[in-house]
């Protein structure tokens, strides 16, 4: 089969461009021909929040083909986007959807493909966690033409369903990020990252954005029981006003307790930052699911999770995880339970148990047995 997938990828960097980048490599394993349409402006320098949506650092994937071709606010690019699918002739198309933003891109492209292209929607988040308006309207134009979603969580497919009834879905579990690298060994990633070796070490890492509830772990990590033995360490690039965190670190006297690496981290330094830690916390206040945890299933790292979205249906309590309330009581609670009960060489277990759901050559068979 010929397939092509039609979302960012590099030099583009984040979650959804290293999604798009190891499911290509995934059919391409199961012998299906595929390649990616890419964004030569994936959002506005406007619109953007962070330093750079580019990776200038990295290399882009081997053995992957990926045309950079799509403007998200050029019609002209739409038009020849289309038509090179059109000369192309694929078998499948998957349009990947995270964002209402990208709704007239992608929904003018799949109304001017032939009639005999198949297409399909992979969509991260149909409702963003951040409401602006027009969401709807823009989600919609891109919904009304296209009829099979795949999904990665329960809240996206009644999300789906909610707004289109008539939709046929899939729930596909998001796979692993495998592409990171072997874990190291902890003392020499912590010597790498400044971390006292003697410390144990909670880890937020990603973008961070008001939804995923650092502060909400800063208040919990500040009441929690002889929190003097741990180190939080943060690790990512700030989407707002980083004064917010660490001006909250300082009232709540905890500021050297917190170690911060608040830049985007590059793909071949994410397994010091796994490999150093003793669990992960994802204090999120809504979700979907999160790329993270799937980062988490690789180096085998539980996590401390809240009890919102989809992240619940991934990280069992006390199997592979620990499930706090998303507030900072219930999340000291769970931080005080898995270090004060040794948790994390049974959880780990459970990670390496659970993360054999998780495997790509599944998620692209089942993807591409849908389409039949």
């Amino acid at each position: 089969m010929k397939i092509c997938i039609v979302g960012p990828a590099f030099p583009l960097r984040g979650g959804i461009a290293a999604f798009d980048e190891r499911l290509c490599l995934a059919l391409l394993e199961n012998n299906h021909e595929t390649y990616i349409i890419s964004y030569s402006l994936q959002y506005p320098a406007l619109l953007f929040p962070g330093k750079t949506q580019y990776d200038s650092e990295g290399k882009a994937p081997a053995n992957i083909k990926i045309f950079t071709i799509l403007n998200s606010i050029n019609p002209f690019s739409w038009y020849k986007t289309a038509s090179f699918i059109n000369k192309n002739k694929p078998d499948l198309v998957i349009f990947r959807f995270w964002i209402p933003f990208m709704g007239p891109a992608l929904g003018s492209i799949l109304r001017l493909l032939q009639k005999d292209i198949k297409f399909l929607a992979l969509v991260d988040n149909l409702i963003p966690h951040e409401h602006r308006p027009g969401d709807r309207t823009l989600t919609k134009y891109f919904m009304r033409g296209i009829s099979k979603y795949i999904v990665m969580s329960e809240e996206v497919e009644k999300d789906v369903l909610q707004l289109k009834p008539e939709a046929k879905t899939k729930l596909l579990r998001h796979p692993i990020y495998d592409h990171y690298g072997l874990k190291t060994d902890k003392a020499s990633s912590k010597r790498s990252l400044g971390i006292p070796e003697n410390k144990k070490v909670i880890l937020f890492f990603g973008l961070i954005r008001k939804y995923k509830g650092l502060d909400l772990l800063i208040e919990a990590f500040s009441m929690v029981r002889h929190r003097e033995d741990i180190i939080l360490l943060v690790a990512g690039e700030f989407y707002e006003d980083k004064n917010y965190y660490f001006e909250l670190a300082q009232q709540l006297h905890i500021s050297d307790q917190i170690i911060w690496h608040d830049h985007f981290i590059p793909n071949d330094e994410v397994k010091l930052y796994f490999s150093a830690a003793d669990v992960l916390g994802l204090p999120y206040r809504t979700a979907t699911q999160s790329g993270v945890t799937q980062v988490a299933f690789h180096f085998e790292i539980p996590v401390i999770i809240t009890n919102v979205g989809g992240l619940a249906e991934i990280i069992l309590h006390e199997v592979n995880g620990l499930v706090a309330e998303p507030e900072p009581t219930s999340i000291k609670t769970q931080i005080e339970t898995f270090f004060e009960n040794n948790l994390s060489e049974k959880l780990s277990k459970g990670m390496q148990t659970e993360k054999k759901k998780y495997q790509w050559d599944f998620f692209a068979q089942q993807l591409v047995d849908f389409t039949n």
